[in-house]
């Protein structure tokens, strides 16, 4: 299934948290924090402004971001986990 987000919405997918820390702990599934860092799958075409023009998004696809803990709505496309958000709940992206 291909999801395409509408306006300035984007579809990411979250990254796996890492399972150890630092001194080798293994932490349980259910004491996991979810990881605020994801890869853009999909963009909108963009913002629509007040005076009706659309401003393009600064996210593309293939992105890596970091996002709100608690920003966007959880989806499963195919049986997996995905997240849809405004741009504007991401707060950077992370350049290699």
């Amino acid at each position: 299934m291909k999801v395409k987000p509408l306006y300035d919405r984007v579809l990411i997918k979250r990254l796996e948290a890492n399972e150890k820390v630092k001194g080798g702990i293994i932490i349980p599934d259910t004491a996991k924090e979810k990881p605020i860092e994801g890869e853009v799958l999909a963009v909108g075409n963009g913002k629509i402004l007040e005076d009706g023009k659309v401003r393009a998004l600064d996210i593309k696809a293939g992105d890596r971001v970091l996002f709100s803990k608690y920003a966007g709505t959880e989806i499963k496309i195919d049986g997996e986990e995905h997240l849809m958000m405004r741009e504007e709940d991401i707060l950077g992206v992370i350049e290699k």
